[in-house]
């Protein structure tokens, strides 16, 4: 349950591509230097990074020197940051510690400054990113030339993280329906709901009003200003692209070559976000199910791809009945894990052959593979615990805008929007928006178009069938920055960067090494 709007790029759901959120401890060994920046010239030391611009309460903060050690994994360095809790009291003297984590670049050729980068979530944690794929995967050339850098933002990870249910607790809260038939079923999500916010404001009330998104962005210009950049390089994938868009909007005279790959609109409203994004899993599976169809064996049937659906359909009402086994006996197979597992899977089309088998292994009656595959998009543990991303997701998300809806009824009312947009997974995805219904804390942010004036070129990159943040969410933001060029990448999965389009990567790496955008509108 609860799968509305994590985003974050494909590899943060499966080891299949190589994208893990790996664990890290905190660490690395010699100080920042200098950098030949992207904006031009060598950039400023941070004490002395734009000094003018920066309040008098702030200039500690972005003067800090951070004392990098070793991380425990070869190649990289990590440290930690000093952000002000509440950015309207700097003074306060409440800190939120900020985990750092860099590979230096490796040359050759001309250093250009670091390239920070983010992997979406809310909630995914950039260091687990960086060490996994994005310090060792980038393209050589990128590597070369940029120290690769990226943070666990404030509430995620390793950084002052939100706390809310505990390991079992977790456990049960994904096993609730969320689906509900009658009154009694709804009250009992309602209920969930209503646990998982209490159990936030019990063990997070100190730091849940303070994880926006705005605040992080304000977090990555101290931190631009303390790695000594005098401008921000910056790729984000997924939610990434709103804390980068977020950012630009803040400080467009900092920014230097932004790069937002699968992005979201930062216009539209939290129910408008939710319903756009179940419609985009389901074009997610209409491709899945002609490429099922088109097997030797598909679980599925061999029909259209609107009878796949219904197959699929009819095989979760059979577990919102009657789960099956998958050999954790306190977590059967039910509706809530099937279909998490199955979202799981739509992220990337390289994961379609493994949903195949876990849908056939469930249909026999052995829910082991669709498990393993909610498992992964929860980030637990084969010890039963779990990283703190769906509760940052949940305390990011509802901070950020005010709730897609206040209670039972307004769902009811949207459903028949939301299951026209997805026959498979509509209903599930309208009650799952209800979560911020109950959140302890109101929202601070709303939904609003950025547009960055005077910002240099910001390469945005939409993918036509991504199930996460659908294509027309590019098109939007692209068109509202100022300076936006769009790139569009023709395929299926969940972001285009890195992922087999030697158009994509050749156009991105040229614009990260020499600074020059692709043409505005180019396809791949």
């Amino acid at each position: 349950m609860d799968t509305s709007r994590v985003l974050r790029t494909t590899g943060t759901v499966f080891a299949a591509a190589g994208l893990l959120l790996s664990g890290c401890s905190s660490g690395g060994s010699t100080g920042p230097t200098a950098s030949a920046s992207p904006g031009g010239g060598s950039s400023a030391p941070a004490s002395a990074a734009r000094p003018t611009a920066v309040p008098a309460a702030l200039r500690p903060y972005y003067q800090q020197k951070l004392s990098w050690r070793d991380c425990g994994v070869p190649g990289f360095q990590c440290a930690t940051m000093k952000a002000p809790l509440d950015y309207a009291d700097p003074g306060s003297g409440q800190d939120v510690d900020i985990a750092v984590a860099r590979r230096p670049a490796t040359g050759p050729g001309r250093r250009l400054g670091s390239l920070v980068v983010n992997p979406g979530g809310p909630g995914g944690s950039g260091i687990g990113y960086l060490q996994a794929y994005a310090g060792i995967g980038y393209p050589a050339p990128v590597r070369a030339q940029y120290d690769m850098v990226s943070f666990d933002p404030r509430g995620v990870a390793r950084s002052s993280p939100v706390e809310c249910l505990t390991g079992p607790a977790m456990d049960r809260y994904t096993q609730v329906d969320q689906t509900p038939d009658d009154a009694a079923e709804q009250a009992l999500l309602v209920a969930a709901f209503k646990e998982f916010a209490g159990a936030c404001k019990a063990r997070s009330s100190r730091v849940l009003p303070h994880v926006s998104t705005v605040e992080a962005a304000k977090d990555m210009d101290m931190l631009r200003a303390v790695l000594g950049d005098e401008k921000l390089s910056y790729v984000g994938a997924s939610y990434g692209t709103l804390l980068g868009a977020t950012y630009a909007d803040l400080f467009p005279g900092r920014v230097g070559r932004l790069v937002l790959d699968g992005a979201m609109d930062p216009s539209r409203p939290a129910l408008e976000l939710n319903r756009d994004q179940t419609a985009g899993f389901e074009t997610a599976f209409t491709s899945f199910a002609e490429d099922c169809a088109k097997q030797p064996e598909c679980p599925l049937g061999k029909g259209s791809p609107q009878q796949v659906a219904a197959q699929l359909k009819e095989f979760f009402r059979k577990l919102d009945a009657q789960p099956v086994p998958s050999g954790d006996p306190d977590r059967p197979l039910g509706e809530a894990l099937a279909t998490t597992g199955v979202i799981a899977a739509l992220y990337d089309e390289s994961a379609w052959p493994q949903l195949r088998e876990a849908l056939t292994a469930a249909m026999d009656g052995d829910g082991a593979g669709l498990l393993g595959l909610a498992d992964s998009y929860y980030e637990r543990d084969q010890q039963g615990k779990y990283a703190n991303l769906m509760s940052a997701n949940a305390a990011v998300n509802c901070l950020d805008q005010p709730p897609a809806f206040d209670g039972p009824a307004a769902v009811e009312k949207a459903l028949p929007s939301f299951e026209k947009a997805s026959p498979v997974f509509g209903a599930g995805l309208a009650w799952a928006s209800l979560n911020c219904g109950y959140w302890p804390v109101k929202a601070t942010g709303t939904a609003k178009a950025l547009a960055a004036p005077g910002a240099p070129p910001i390469v945005v990159v939409g993918t036509v069938r991504d199930p996460a943040t659908p294509y027309k969410w590019a098109q939007a933001l692209a068109g509202q920055l100022d300076s936006g060029v769009l790139l569009t990448y023709d395929g299926d999965g969940h972001t285009a960067y890195g992922r087999g389009s030697d158009c994509i990567d050749t156009a991105i790496n040229r614009y990260l090494l020499e600074g020059k955008p692709p043409k505005d509108g180019q396809k791949c």
